[in-house]
């Protein structure tokens, strides 16, 4: 399942904004529901099922990463700022 992990994440990035992905998402999820048509799995078949699970639990850890990498990055964003202030106030008390 990493494999396929890695392949969704490679497909979405932060810099998309939440429609974008969601539509990545989305060809995933057709993408899944034609490979189980394929493998002739009938929609109660426990495998379709635990499929589906497993790919929304990727979509939801990716999504999670991403909202962990932007939080991060406005910390980054918020600290350098602070820092900047910091530094610009202590140059006018000299």
């Amino acid at each position: 399942m990493s494999d396929f992990t890695d392949l969704v994440a490679r497909a979405v990035n932060p810099s998309m904004g939440r429609e974008e992905r969601e539509s990545v998402y989305s060809v995933v999820r057709q993408a899944v529901l034609r490979l189980q048509e394929r493998e002739n799995l009938e929609p109660g078949h426990p495998q379709r099922s635990l499929q589906l699970h497993l790919v929304e639990e990727t979509i939801r850890d990716i999504e999670s990463d991403v909202v962990r990498f932007l939080t991060m990055k406005k910390m980054r964003e918020a600290a350098a700022l602070q820092d900047a202030e910091a530094e610009a106030r202590a140059g006018k008390r000299r």
